[in-house]
Order: C-alpha cells, then structure tokens, then sequence
C-alpha cells in the first residue's frame, strides 16, 4: 500500500483501520481505491496483530459514493471487472471479522462494500442506495442482498434507487445500530474491541457457520456447525477459557 495513497491502514489495540481517504470524491472508487482495498484486505488477513478490521470513509459526507464514474466514462468502460474491489465472500475470503462505519452516503458500489461488512454500524446522517438503475448500470453484487433484508426491501432499493437513511437501514436489518456522528469512530472500536477479545478461533468459525448455512437445510446446517466447530473444542484456547473463569482472570487467547 504506497504511503500518501488514497487508502489507509493502520491498527490499534488489535483493530484495523481501512480508510477511503478521497473525500474531494466522496470517497469514490477508481482504479487507485481499488488496489488500496485489495492490498489493506490482504495486509489485514496476514497481519497477526489485527484480529477485526473497521472499514470507513474520510470527512462525514460519503462512507463511499460508489464508482468514480468520471474516471469510467474517460475509460469508456462497459462492465466493471468482478474484481474492481474485494468482494467479501465471492472473490476473497476472509476469516476475521469486518466492520463497516458507514460515515456518511454509502451509495453503488459503497453499499456493496457496507453490505459485504459482517457487522456495520452507520451515522445517524448515513444514507444508502443503489442508484445504478437511474444510470443505467447494474447491481450484480446485490444478489445477497434479500438474504441480509426482506425481499421486498430489497426490490424497493433496487427499483426505486431511491436512498434510505439510517433508520431506515436499522429497522430493515441492513445495520446493527446507529449512532450520533461524533461518536461513530469511537462505537465502531467499542464493537470492534468487543469481538477481537473474544477467543479468535470461536469467532472465525461462528463467521463461516453463519454463511455457510446459508440454503441448507437445517440438519446438513446444522452438521456444517458441527464440523466448524470440532477444531475449536480441540484447540488449546478451549481449555484456556473455562480455565481463565475458574481463575476469576481474562483468558489468554494463543489461536490453537
């Protein structure tokens, strides 16, 4: 990731920060944005310090305001490439959490990058939509989304391509809550904090359940659990943790 670049990553207590730093663009995503996602994506799957990324947007106006459609229509470009950022899920997986902070207009192709977040937590000024349909483009990454809303949410965002707002968003499902401005970056860590002290293997294999479940039937989701979770019975941190409550201390967490 080239320093100045307009993506940043830096961790604190076990946190990572991703941050679309272009808000003279509403944090719009060109071709620059999109290598910083791949590249801080990939830093925080192999960095051993960070055990939670928090994803968010500069300034308060745009979390993402989706495509830099300037910078599509010089290119002349018809269909984004399905790798254009990193889709949680479909083109990288990652097995540690992420958070969104949605910070402000989480438009196109910045509602996909909320939407793919595990956990997001929005501004109270926060909006969301998919506008492709008013331009003409497309919505392909949206196919999860009925799973995350009610199906006919899910048709209002798409067909409309009207934006809600963060109420909205909570009462539909599509975040977990929302919060004052001023105090997003410090709910996103108080979140993100809760997770990453939790024992790491327990939490990559409750993550990969949840989406691994998704279609089945409940016998074979239910085996799908299982199997996630025999490595974590055996692992060393299993019997840290009820060794750590005896103890009356915080467990010491090794990941094995």
């Amino acid at each position: 990731m080239a320093e100045g670049g307009p993506v940043r990553y830096s961790v604190e207590d076990g946190v990572a920060w991703l941050v679309i730093d272009r808000p003279e663009r509403r944090n719009a995503i060109d071709r620059a944005v999109g290598a910083g996602l791949w590249d801080g994506f990939r830093r925080f799957d192999a960095d051993p310090r960070a055990r939670v990324l928090v994803l968010t947007g500069a300034g308060e106006a745009a979390f993402c305001a989706g495509a830099d459609l300037s910078e599509m229509a010089a290119l002349g470009l018809r269909v984004p490439p399905a790798d254009m950022v990193p889709q949680l899920g479909a083109n990288i997986e990652i097995a540690k959490p992420v958070i969104a902070a949605v910070n402000g207009a989480a438009y196109g192709g910045g509602f996909l990058l909320a939407q793919m977040c595990d956990l997001c937590v929005a501004a109270e000024h926060a909006t969301f939509a998919i506008a492709e349909a008013r331009w003409g483009r497309g919505a392909p990454w949206a196919a999860p989304l009925p799973w995350l809303v009610p199906p006919r949410v899910a048709m209002e965002l798409l067909l409309t391509a009207r934006p809600i707002g963060a109420r909205r968003a909570l009462e539909v499902g599509l975040v977990n809550a929302v919060v004052p401005a001023g105090e997003l970056r410090r709910e996103a860590a108080a979140l993100a904090a809760t997770v990453a002290a939790n024992a790491p293997l327990s939490v990559s294999a409750a993550k990969a359940m949840v989406y691994r479940s998704i279609g089945k039937e409940l016998r074979e989701a239910l085996a799908e659990g299982w199997r996630l979770f025999e490595p974590v019975y055996a692992s060393e941190d299993a019997q840290e943790g009820p060794r750590a409550f005896v103890e009356k201390r915080q467990p010491e967490w090794k990941g094995r």
